[in-house]
């Protein structure tokens, strides 16, 4: 698997360049965010308001007032656990330009329920005006900022970083409100819808559900509020057995509740699993160990593509193993 390093450092350099008005405010995290060049290089554009998360909101939405357009970075769980009354009040009321740039969503942080934020969804998606994406690979980082600017008003990115791989083509960015199609069956038994780095479990899976001869949809969702794209309820129409969704935090108002709402609009009567993290919280550990421990990964998507179709497909861990993300590299 390819990774690469460093994502957001470059792009948010990129945008600062084309925008002038772009300021950067940390939290205190610049390197763990990945701005430390940002304020290398422009030093007068970047404003470090230390462990005071709710006084930085409040910074940026009234720099936002003035014609900036700020950008706040800090781990994802400060930017709506530590500072809700801030960010509804100060930014989402008056509907302000403002990007919470929020790292280590979910359970890829090893520091634990402190850090993790896996229930953020769940709660932003109640705030009117707020737009939520939720990153899956480097080509999403290469192309979320621009989106995030062009949206013009408050923003909730999980961003990732560090090594990133890059699950799509860098020529085939993103796109607002759009799920990505990665395979897709005229008439298919299943319809499996990821997010975030749950992708790449779904991928490894329905590698393995196609070698069995399953017919799978497989779409990648980015953008979680709105969740207006059409793509969606035709994908759980066109599915036999059901629709299983798997993502990189709680199930409970995430993206499984998010395909729920739109299938009983729809009146789309298929069974719904949902694959993430059960209504607790999670401990620290590696990301790979907290997926398996949690069920959150591949072979839990596998079973419970078996539970829909009711019947045992003989596919092993050691199966997975030798499904590597290469194989992916022309999606």
């Amino acid at each position: 698997m390819k990774l690469e390093l460093n994502r957001h450092n470059a792009n948010i350099l990129r945008m600062a360049e084309e925008h002038p008005e772009i300021l950067v405010l940390s939290g205190d995290l610049g390197s763990s965010c990945e701005v430390s060049e940002f304020r290398k290089k422009y030093p007068d554009r970047y404003l470090t308001l230390g462990i005071a998360e709710q006084n930085m909101c409040s910074w940026a939405a009234g720099l936002a007032r003035e014609g900036f357009r700020p950008f706040i970075h800090t781990f994802s769980v400060f930017l709506y656990r530590r500072i809700l009354d801030q960010l509804e009040m100060s930014v989402a009321y008056p509907n302000l330009p403002v990007v919470f740039c929020g790292f280590v969503p979910g359970i890829t942080t090893p520091g634990g329920v402190t850090h993790q934020s896996t229930n953020d969804i769940g709660v932003i998606r109640t705030v009117p005006n707020f737009a939520i994406f939720d990153i899956g690979d480097a080509t999403e980082i290469d192309s979320v900022l621009d989106i995030a600017y062009e949206y013009n008003g408050p923003v909730y990115i999980r961003q990732l970083r560090k090594e990133v791989p890059r699950l799509f083509p860098a020529n085939k960015p993103m796109k607002f409100n759009k799920a990505r199609v990665i395979h897709t069956e005229k008439d298919a038994d299943v319809t499996i819808f990821s997010s975030s780095i749950c992708t790449e479990e779904a991928l490894r899976a329905t590698a393995a559900l196609t070698a069995k001869g399953v017919k799978v949809n497989h779409l990648h969702i980015s953008t979680l509020k709105p969740f207006t794209d059409p793509q969606v309820a035709k994908a759980c129409q066109n599915s036999k057995y059901g629709v299983i969704t798997i993502e990189n935090g709680t199930v409970i108002g995430g993206l499984g509740s998010c395909v729920a709402e739109v299938m009983a609009e729809k009146g789309i009567g298929k069974p719904l699993l949902k694959v993430g993290l059960e209504d607790s919280y999670a401990h620290g550990a590696s990301k790979m160990y907290l997926l398996e421990y949690y069920h959150m990964d591949a072979m839990t998507l596998i079973k419970k593509v078996e539970k829909l179709m009711g019947k045992k497909l003989g596919i092993k861990a050691r199966d997975l193993e030798e499904i590597r993300f290469e194989d992916f590299s022309a999606v």
